[in-house]
């Protein structure tokens, strides 16, 4: 499973963003100073979320067992 943890550029800083494999992009509504505090501040957020996380697994895990590359 390929989880994505970026920094934007925002206001004065950057916003923390976190792509799941099913297409889902949550970013944060606060600015950090650095990217290295927004991406930091995004595997937080994704540390807080375990369902989606089991989620994102089981889409994966069903993926494969149907040979399918994309979700439906």
């Amino acid at each position: 499973m390929e989880v994505r943890l970026s920094a934007t550029p925002k206001g004065n800083g950057f916003q923390a963003t976190v792509a799941l494999p099913d297409g889902v992009s949550i970013s944060s509504a606060e600015s950090y100073p650095t990217e290295a505090e927004a991406i930091t501040a995004a595997a937080v957020k994704l540390l807080e979320m375990p369902d989606r996380l089991m989620r994102a697994t089981a889409v994966e895990a069903d993926l494969a067992i149907s040979g399918s590359s994309s979700p439906a």
